[in-house]
């Protein structure tokens, strides 16, 4: 089958597609059950030290119970699954009671079919395009959960910093010496401006997140990548933050998540390194 995929650059890219929206409908699920699973975990850590006993619950994790609509509680079958076209033919609204389902589900969808095709286009049915694909899975995964609750999971930031390393042990995409480097300074230049910000206004300007999503970042791209990383993050988060302030009334004490511009920023060194390289003067 690898063999096939590499002989055939049009099937692998087609394959990477539609396992992509097949995976994304799964990162739907991870984006909505695993904060929840997080506050659950949370809760009976606080009732344990406590002394008493952990609420009760009934078994809520990424494969059970089965999906449903949240409107009504319709449990729904496998036509209702399928990634995309589901969503078409229902006209965007549930099956049973007619509410609608938010357009994001579908987007989250073809985003990670498109990023999975481009992935092997990019790289071809190689260790390299195989990275590039499961990087992609996590970053639009943290993206979500971060801006639906400025949360970025350790549980997923963590395994994305070693499976950077791991796959740079071959140096698949930067030298190990450089991939480690890169993972110390993602960390500490932004724990660095956290405290400095910390000590100069007394407030917290960013989540410890961001530091391991950066440090995950460094590992997979090196030390050199950072510099445009944090300049492309930083551009693209404060415009969209003044604006947001300016034209949609957001408030200037509600923090915006910085994780979606680092995602976003970490994807454009997966595939424009070298531009954005001579871009700042880094190679």
């Amino acid at each position: 089958m690898i063999e096939a995929l590499q002989q055939s650059p049009a099937l692998a890219v087609a394959t990477a597609l539609v396992l992509g929206l097949m995976i994304g409908s799964f990162l739907n699920v991870v984006i909505y059950r695993l904060p929840k699973m997080m506050e659950m975990e949370w809760e009976a850590q606080a009732a344990e030290l406590r002394g008493e006993d952990p609420p009760a619950a009934e078994r809520f994790d990424l494969l059970f119970p089965r999906s449903r609509c949240p409107s009504c509680g319709h449990q729904l079958g496998v036509l209702e699954n399928v990634p995309l076209l589901s969503w078409l033919l229902q006209h965007g609204r549930c099956k049973a009671c007619g509410a609608k389902i938010a357009a994001r589900y579908p987007l989250v969808e073809l985003a990670t079919g498109l990023l999975s095709a481009l992935a092997i286009w990019r790289f071809g049915a190689t260790w390299a395009g195989l990275g590039a694909v499961l990087l992609g899975f996590v970053l639009i995964a943290l993206t979500f959960i971060d801006l639906d609750t400025q949360l970025l999971p350790d549980s997923m930031t963590m395994p994305l910093l070693w499976l950077g390393l791991l796959f740079n042990l071959w140096g698949t995409y930067v030298p190990l010496q450089e991939a480690v480097i890169g993972a110390m300074a993602g960390y500490l230049s932004l724990w660095s401006v956290y405290w400095l910000f910390r000590i100069v206004t007394g407030k917290e300007g960013m989540g410890f997140g961001d530091f391991k999503l950066l440090a995950a970042l460094g590992a997979w791209f090196g030390w050199t990548a950072l510099p445009a990383i944090i300049l492309l993050a930083s551009v693209v988060g404060s415009a969209v933050g003044i604006a947001l302030i300016l034209f949609a009334r957001h408030k200037r004490e509600v923090p915006i998540p910085f994780g979606p511009y680092l995602a976003g920023a970490g994807l454009l060194a997966l595939y424009l390194r070298d531009p954005l390289g001579a871009l700042i003067g880094m190679r």
